[in-house]
């Protein structure tokens, strides 16, 4: 028998449609359902790839005497974090404010009019190390909503007008000055992990949009230690167990502060910014590691997270069946004993692979497994090559962790970005034919007449919750990304219309920026968040793609917007700064300029691509790139403003380097454009 959930596209919500509990849907008519029954909300928030969801659903809405119970006296509401970030921001900060923590699954009670009094995360069906079981939980909340129905009402209207009456209070906002991310990376750092890279302790998470900005800094100022500290927590990381080792592509966060044994869940989105990363890294520096690690995460997005459609599914699971007990654990599909490497290289081949990957008998994760890691390249490339494809074939005879196939639009901006940019840099035009693909799809699928973005799609239908700012922010930053590189204008025109309506429906009149639209669903309140979590703040995301598409357009009204929200960034970049990493990325693109490359020439004349390389690889913070045959200032347009009245010296392709739409003087030659990007800005 299904419950209410069984009609959803949300593959998190189809994993519990067929539980005992009678879940609902987040609707009008779940809160209706309460208020007649004169029954508490239990909300329950998680996500597809989250495994202690998985163990709870097991532990807990799959057991029918718990459901009973949960059917008897709650309402039962069930939220997929990824299609309404909006729910879970506003109850996450909620929680974190009652517990001071926070985390998913999450549980939080509510009234039927969707007051919170009651939060947690995880609860176990047995007491466990202080924590009371779930059904200890419930009977709680139930003896209070029951008994004591006026203290309840207190908490309820008071954690509201708590979160109601919170007003972002971040110092006097002013455009950023150099000071701003000097100051920042002094806080970094005072954080950083000397010997093991990355910043803080365990649990150790990725520090994507910390390495943009470090990488950006060292272009703009030539700080070595911002590059240092990029270098040196990229190589950690790639050498680490987060890595897949045969596979590629990362892990959400490690457990350890050494980057050994991961969380072995794989989102879509820090693939995207970590093979972006990688790739500038390269950029930046001609790693033959770097170049490795951004094309190896590039090709595992392609095989293994694109859908049908052509865009990119969200996750692969932690979990999947162990071949030997036929349960499902974490790991199981990465992790390797010495004796399992023998039995598919043979001896020889598995001592050497044992010794290069690190796999012990004692093991480094759970029952005498191991997760691979690579402490140092091996002389032998041709002889690690032939092991890794055969470990890599071996293992995909396994059962493979599920996937989470729906397709969100913020994470896809951020692959186009990514692996447009990689096909670029590193001739792969494969790579952007899929950035292209997924580009399309967005606009197809995802995007309305009014040019209005869907939050998520599943199987080529499109979802009914409405795109918040990260979508904004995220897909314009692709479609950008994407009209750099293939000289197509009509990217930079699907960016200006989705820049338009953030700046229409998403910002307040003091510029800062809401995470929904003036005419979203009104939750208990309208959430609003200018730091990063493991993705970029749709915040600073959109105040970098106003930014952009402010330098490719000369829109004064949109480059005023971007300065207005960045005024933030001036005051919790210094003070926090591993938690605004995107914001003082796109900070250093304002101080820089960003600079305006305009290359004219006709896209197949090799001159024209040799410029057009040479721009893409500058690593000039920001600077955004026009390529294609010139307009003329009389009044014909080419695919791009920048490229309007840009003449060709002595008819060959020439390229021009702009700040403000003041220009150096035009060259011819790819090397001096090189040049005129690497300088650093006085």
């Amino acid at each position: 028998m299904s419950n209410r959930l069984a009609n959803e596209t949300s593959p998190y919500l189809l994993q519990h449609a067929d539980n005992p509990v009678d879940w609902w849907p987040w609707s009008p008519e779940a809160f209706a359902e309460a208020r007649e029954r004169g029954v508490p909300v239990l909300l329950s928030v998680g996500y597809s790839s989250c495994h202690w969801c998985h163990v709870f659903s097991f532990e807990s809405f799959e057991d029918k005497l718990t459901a009973a119970y949960m059917n008897e006296h709650f309402v039962n509401i069930k939220v997929d974090r990824e299609e309404r970030p909006d729910i879970d921001a506003v109850y996450m900060e909620a929680v974190q404010a009652a517990t001071g923590q926070g985390g998913w699954p999450m549980t939080v009670f509510l009234n039927a009019d969707a007051q919170p009094f009651y939060f947690g995360t995880y609860f176990p069906p047995e007491p466990r190390h202080g924590m009371p079981s779930f059904m200890q939980v419930l009977e709680g909340v139930r003896t209070a909503w029951v008994g004591r129905p006026e203290e309840v009402a207190e908490v309820a209207e008071r954690v509201t007008r708590d979160l109601a009456g919170r007003q972002l209070d971040y110092g006097k906002a002013e455009l950023p000055g150099g000071e701003v991310p000097a100051r920042a990376l002094l806080g970094l750092v005072r954080e950083f992990d000397e010997t093991r890279g990355g910043f803080g302790g365990a649990p150790k998470f990725p520090p994507s949009m910390v390495i943009e900005f470090l990488l950006r800094h060292h272009a703009r100022t030539g700080a070595e230690g911002a590059l240092q500290m990029a270098e040196q927590t990229c190589e950690a990381m790639a050498r680490g167990g987060i890595y897949d080792q045969l596979g590629g592509g990362f892990a959400r966060y490690s457990v350890d502060r050494e980057w050994v044994v991961p969380h072995f869940e794989k989102m879509l989105y820090d693939n995207a910014l970590l093979c972006r990363a990688y790739a500038h890294l390269w950029r930046s520096t001609g790693s033959a590691l770097a170049r490795r690690v951004a094309l190896e995460t590039a090709d595992f997005m392609v095989r293994e997270l694109r859908t049908r459609e052509g865009g990119f599914a969200s996750a692969l699971d932690a979990d999947s069946e162990d071949p030997a007990t036929g349960a499902h654990v974490e790991g199981a599909y990465y992790a390797w004993t010495p004796a399992q490497l023998t039995a598919v290289l043979g001896q020889a081949d598995g001592e050497f692979a044992a010794a290069l990957f690190g796999v012990t008998e004692e093991g480094t994760f759970e029952h005498g497994m191991s997760v691979l890691q690579l402490a140092a390249d091996a002389d032998d490339a041709e002889r690690v090559a032939g092991i890794k494809a055969r470990l890599l074939a071996a293992r995909a005879e396994r059962p493979a962790p599920g996937r989470d196939d729906k397709i969100v639009a913020a994470w896809n901006g951020l692959a186009i970005a990514a692996l447009a940019e990689c096909g670029a840099y590193f001739e792969r035009p494969d790579l952007v034919e899929r950035a292209t693909e997924a580009a399309d799809l967005l606009v197809r699928v995802h995007m309305d007449g009014r040019a209005r973005l869907a939050r998520t799609s599943k199987d080529g239908q499109v979802g009914v919750n409405a795109g918040v700012l990260e979508d904004y922010g995220d897909v314009a930053e692709g479609f950008l990304a994407l009209a750099s590189v293939t000289g197509e204008g009509v990217w930079l025109e699907f960016a200006g219309f989705l820049m338009d309506l953030v700046l229409d429906r998403f910002t307040a009149e003091d510029g800062s920026l809401y995470d929904t639209a003036h005419d979203a669903e009104q939750l208990i309140r309208r959430p609003q968040d200018p730091t990063d979590t493991a993705a970029p703040s749709g915040w600073t995301a959109a105040a970098g793609a106003l930014l952009s598409y402010a330098a490719h357009t000369g829109s004064e009204a949109h480059r005023t917007a971007a300065e207005r929200a960045l005024g933030v960034v001036g005051a919790l970049g210094p003070r926090a700064p591993r938690f605004i990493g995107q914001g003082l990325a796109v900070v250093e693109a304002l101080l820089d300029g960003p600079r305006e490359v305009a290359v004219a020439g006709h896209p197949e004349d090799p001159a024209t691509a040799a410029l057009h390389r040479a721009a893409l690889l500058g690593a000039a913070p920001g600077a955004v790139v026009a390529a294609g045959v010139p307009g003329t200032a009389d009044g014909s347009v080419g695919e791009f403003p920048l490229l309007t009245g840009r003449a060709l010296v002595g008819d060959a392709p020439t390229a021009y380097v702009c700040r403000h739409f003041v220009c150096a003087l035009p060259t011819t030659d790819p090397a001096e454009l090189a040049a005129q990007l690497a300088t650093a800005r006085p």
